[in-house]
């Protein structure tokens, strides 16, 4: 199936499943819907990354958390966020969830991301076997560079990491 395919669950404000939509529909009507990110830190304290696939729907080469997707319908968030960190990136590790926020962004291809978005941390400091449909390219970074990257390079980011970096 392809991924654009799929169904979102759509959500109220508090995260309560009001229906489902073909996830390209719900992007195009930027309706709110569940997702969820994925950071996991090494033994450095650094945030492995990932650069998007160059082909994705949106955001298509741009630096981004470990990891991020929608759960599918009956899908609990955490059991989602395991299964994409095995698709997108070659890794299985333990996660917590953090925190929850809700972002809306409009892209230049007339798509919108309207989230409820669950943030889960986690452990890893090898290295990932990318699926290159999905990543084009990954590194560690330190947190501060990071930032000071967005700072200087703010298009080279997707939105909504750079919220969840303010909040961490």
């Amino acid at each position: 199936m392809n991924s654009l395919n799929e169904q979102v669950v759509l959500v109220d404000r508090d995260d309560n499943s009001i229906g489902l939509m073909d996830k390209l529909e719900a992007h195009e009507k930027g309706l709110l819907h569940r997702a969820f990110s994925v950071l996991l830190f090494n033994d450095k304290e650094e945030l492995l990354l990932q650069q998007r696939a160059f082909d994705k729907y949106h955001c298509g080469g741009l630096w981004t958390n470990t990891c991020c997707s929608h759960p599918r319908p009956e899908e609990e968030a955490e059991d989602a966020a395991l299964r994409r960190l095995r698709e997108e990136m070659g890794i299985e590790c333990d996660l917590k969830k953090s925190f929850d926020f809700i972002y809306n962004a409009e892209f230049d291809n007339g798509l919108t991301e309207h989230e409820f978005d669950h943030v889960f941390f986690g452990s890893f400091s090898g290295s990932p076997v990318i699926n290159p449909d999905e990543v084009a390219d990954w590194k560690y970074m330190p947190l501060d560079a990071i930032k000071k990257d967005i700072a200087d390079h703010p298009d080279h980011y997707t939105p909504w990491f750079k919220i969840i970096l303010d909040r961490i």
